[in-house]
């Protein structure tokens, strides 16, 4: 898996990279996020990362991909801003250490196989103080028959959270809050979801 995106990253540009991303943006500019300590996970080419930089918080940006945080960190030299990039597993997390007043994830943790987000729940919750805040974004939505399948065949790697499946995995340790999202859409993909999240 790690092979497959820094190659991806190395040789091209994935479809999610682009400016912050929307719901980050609103939070941040609205106060509803103060600046402070925070940790982007999985952030590719740092966009993200940068944004938070920019508005006064102390990032990081931890991926798996050196091909992606090598251009990460060129953004945040174009940029004028220091950010902290990382390479390390996020179900393990063995170079980054907490406490962290925010988490970002924008679509990592739903790519993992079910053993691979338990390991990612006990590795990244930790990191976040209590009261610290938990952005979270994700594809969402209840897998056909053939999604399934297909999911079971692949050597790695998921398609979407299941409905309930943030309350059922975050919901010892923290408040969970709807923010946005999508369900029953056409085509592909089928629904999507941003949960904020505060550390109990």
């Amino acid at each position: 898996m790690k092979a497959f995106y820094n190659l991806w990253y190395r040789r091209g540009t994935p479809p999610w990279v682009g400016p912050a991303r929307a719901e980050l943006v609103r939070l941040v500019e609205s106060g509803r996020i103060p600046p402070g300590r925070s940790l982007d996970l999985g952030c590719g080419e740092g966009d993200n990362s940068v944004f938070l930089a920019r508005h006064g918080f102390e990032a990081t940006g931890v991926d798996f991909a050196p091909a992606a945080l090598a251009k990460a960190r060129s953004k945040a030299e174009a940029a004028g801003v220091v950010v902290r990039f990382v390479e390390d597993d996020l179900t393990t997390m063995r170079r980054v250490s907490g406490p962290f007043d925010v988490l970002v994830d924008y679509g990592s943790f739903d790519d993992l196989h079910g053993r691979d987000r338990d390991a990612y729940v006990r590795a990244v919750v930790p990191l976040l103080r209590a009261g610290g805040l938990f952005l979270l974004w994700c594809f969402e939505w209840v897998p056909s028959l053939w999604e399934r399948a297909a999911v079971a065949a692949l050597p790695f790697g998921d398609m979407a959270l299941r409905p309930g499946e943030v309350e059922e995995r975050f919901g010892r340790d923290f408040s969970i809050e709807r923010i946005a999202g999508e369900s029953g859409l056409k085509g592909w993909p089928h629904g999507w979801a941003a949960y904020l999240m505060t550390r109990r």
